[in-house]
């Protein structure tokens, strides 16, 4: 009997099972940490809290908070997936799909979202993440509507790139009331003309 509580004491103290399972379970409890508290204010302690592990096993995985952000900043096929398909449809419900999509993706399932509020959270604070959000979402506009290159399209890209950012931080971040509390349909019907003439206007 002896013999087996001192076993079990020493495997609660080690390392989880698997290696993989075990980073894993550091990178989810970081992804919703970086989304919730920023940059900035996550340390490796708390993500090693979160995660049930030590925090020398953190730095084990990850050498640094920077390089735990970067691997956090990993954003979904699926989320990547509901942009691009976003902007398949009737020219005329384009702004409308548009918004629609970024909303649900930013604001829905935690594997879709916390990795773009983490993105965000951070941009405030860290280089990485601001190069990393401001070419994440141009790319996606640019890619999907199918713009070139141009002054100008990387002009609409940008204006409604800075829009829809506005409104996730408004929501979000700032949490502002009316912003935060509003229905998400509201505010895809009031933003999605605004979007839409952005992008098609001659």
């Amino acid at each position: 009997m002896p013999t087996n509580s001192k076993t079990a004491s020493v495997g609660r103290r080690g390392r989880r099972p698997g290696a993989s399972t075990t980073r894993q379970a550091i990178l989810d409890a970081a992804r919703a940490r970086f989304a919730s508290d920023g940059f900035a204010a996550t340390t490796i302690r708390r993500v090693a809290a979160d995660a049930e592990v030590d925090a020398s096993l953190v730095m084990q995985f990850f050498q640094s908070k920077n390089e735990l952000f970067a691997a956090v900043m990993s954003i979904s096929p699926n989320a990547l997936s509901r942009l691009r398909t976003a902007f398949d449809g009737p020219a005329d419900s384009l702004g409308e799909r548009v918004v629609r999509a970024y909303l649900e993706v930013w604001e829905g399932a935690a594997q879709d979202s916390e990795p773009l509020m983490a993105m965000l959270r951070g941009a405030i604070v860290n280089d990485q993440a601001r190069t990393q959000l401001r070419e994440f979402i141009q790319a996606r506009l640019l890619d999907s509507v199918g713009l070139d290159t141009a002054e100008d399209a990387v002009l609409r890209a940008g204006l409604v790139s800075s829009m829809l950012v506005g409104l996730v931080v408004g929501r979000r971040i700032v949490g502002v009331p009316v912003l935060a509390n509003a229905d998400r349909e509201k505010l895809v019907a009031l933003v999605a003309p605004a979007v839409h003439s952005v992008l098609t206007s001659e």
